[in-house]
């Protein structure tokens, strides 16, 4: 990928290991890195990427998936370069996940080597054996290696070749309606552009921006909007292992924080927060939200307290992930996700067919365009098939444009819920409870929640004679189940709703849920 392929951009590198090491010969001596009191500059920040790719290289992972189990902490964003650098393609995977989500991702991915956190060994080392993953790197806690904490004078050499725009770079998973995640696979350059694209229409400052980290980087959120961001800008990027809302406000002013990406139940959560009119945003210069829509009550009552916007936008895992975005300066629409980012095309089809598009007003299917767009699903050219059409991603959110190209996200086509900006596809809830021996039918929907957005509530119906409490059933849930998965009410019903022709009827099943809520 050249720079002058995207003329209407700023600077495309290549990929983001060629952007790192930019970073690195330009400002060396700059912080990079922070969490406590640890610190980072660029200079140790590359040596250390520079380390693990050569070591994943000798252990064949170019060309290969090398799996990411692990948390915040400074592991991970030397990690996410390292498999970079050693030309492999990363797979951030959830170290909330239980051992039933891990290994399903884990088989499908193929990986050659693991790397994880100590705290998840219990879980992802009989995975490892499992799956046949032919090398693992345990990192953090009393046994697990410091990626961050070994330093060569001079800098040692990123491995040879690099990787090119055209090689993959993230295979991200991201639920299914099947109720299995589906892996999605992303370029280096599509990766790249994005960022550019990002840029574009959310101008930062080089060498001088401090960005808070507080969302986790194995989600592609944190990854757009703070990992990358962070290093294409030379800016120090301030990492939260676990995010506490007091931690949180004294960072903002502890360490000048200009930049302040968070979902919705974080700037709802902050608001509430009783340190919060003592807390120095001064520094902050804008906000950004994504995962979930941001209540427009929270918008305001956040720029009139802070004194800076919080601006919105709107992708998904398998667009790069950012399509639009309110720009900071304007002008600004609530309950707006802004309009496109510079070479994305955004427009509104039809459901039945996604072929006609509709007029300005009309709502419908998003359907988007540009570089940036995933290149397929893993494994699953069907449904490659069915998302991408005619070079158009179709997104499965219903929205509508308005005559200044501003999108307004209405309502979703496909069958899921936003919980707290994570994605949870009831499918793949139901499904666990389907395997319970005392379940007969089982049916999962999303409720509008104040504070999550939305929180999963589920009808079960047990077999004749079954002798089962609701107690028990949502342990079984939490066996098989990440947290935010788990469903917050769980009701035992006699039957489920069901349409004319006998199919289970979600619109009339979610209607009865908020009612009951």
């Amino acid at each position: 990928m050249k720079d002058q392929d995207f003329g209407a951009l700023p600077k495309v590198h290549a990929t983001v290991v060629h952007m790192l090491a930019e970073a690195a010969a330009t400002s060396p001596s700059a912080t990079a890195l922070v969490l406590g009191e640890r610190r980072l500059t660029y200079a140790q920040y590359l040596d250390r990427v520079a380390a693990l790719a050569a070591e994943l290289v000798d252990l064949g992972a170019r060309g290969e998936r090398v799996a990411l189990v692990c948390a915040n902490s400074l592991d991970i964003p030397i990690a996410i370069f390292g498999i970079h650098a050693a030309g492999a393609q990363a797979v951030p995977i959830n170290p909330s996940y239980t051992a039933r989500e891990l290994g399903h991702i884990l088989t499908d991915a193929a990986p050659v080597v693991c790397i994880y956190d100590e705290e998840v060994a219990s879980v992802v080392e009989p995975l490892v054996r499992e799956c046949g993953i032919r090398h693992s790197i345990k990192v953090g806690g009393t046994k697990g290696r410091r990626l961050w904490d070994s330093f060569s004078e001079p800098t040692r050499r990123l491995p040879e070749p690099l990787p090119a725009a055209s090689d993959l770079a993230t295979l991200q998973y991201t639920g299914g309606t099947t109720g299995l995640p589906k892996g999605v696979n992303i370029t280096h350059g599509q990766m790249s552009v994005n960022i550019s694209q990002r840029e574009a229409a959310l101008p930062t400052r080089a060498d001088d921006e401090s960005i808070l980290c507080m969302m986790p980087l194995f989600h592609v959120f944190a990854v757009a909007m703070g990992l990358h961001l962070a290093v294409y800008c030379r800016g120090k990027l301030v990492i939260v292992a676990r995010y506490k809302p007091e931690v949180v406000l004294d960072l903002v002013a502890r360490e000048r924080i200009t930049r302040f990406p968070a979902g919705p139940t974080v700037f709802i959560g902050l608001l509430n927060h009783d340190d919060f009119e003592r807390t120095d945003f001064s520094s902050v210069r804008c906000s950004y939200s994504g995962s979930a829509p941001l209540p427009e009550e929270t918008l305001r009552e956040w720029e009139r307290r802070v004194g800076s916007p919080i601006l919105e936008g709107f992708g998904q895992t398998e667009a790069g992930p950012v399509l639009t975005y309110i720009r900071d300066r304007g002008p600004y629409k609530p309950g707006s996700v802004g309009p496109a980012l510079p070479l994305t095309e955004i427009r509104i089809v039809d459901v039945e067919t996604g072929t006609l598009v509709l007029p300005i007003g009309a709502k419908g299917e998003v359907s988007a365009r540009g570089p940036q767009i995933m290149s397929s699903y893993r494994n699953r050219p069907s449904e490659t098939a069915e998302a991408l059409r005619d070079g158009w991603l179709h997104t499965g959110d219903i929205g509508e444009l308005d005559d200044d190209g501003y999108l307004y996200i209405r309502d979703r086509k496909k069958d899921m819920a936003i919980v707290g900006g994570y994605n949870v596809y009831p499918r793949e809830v139901e499904e666990v409870l389907y395997t319970h021996p005392a379940v007969k039918e089982a049916a999962a929907a999303g409720v509008p929640d104040s504070y999550y957005g939305e929180t999963l509530s589920a009808y079960v119906v047990t077999k004749e004679g079954a002798n089962v409490t609701v107690d028990e059933l949502v342990e079984f849930c939490k066996a098989n189940l990440t947290r935010y998965k788990v469903p917050s009410r769980l009701i035992l019903v006699n039957e489920l709703p069901r349409t004319t022709i006998g199919k289970i009827d979600k619109n009339e099943l979610r209607a009865r849920l908020s009612r009951e809520a």
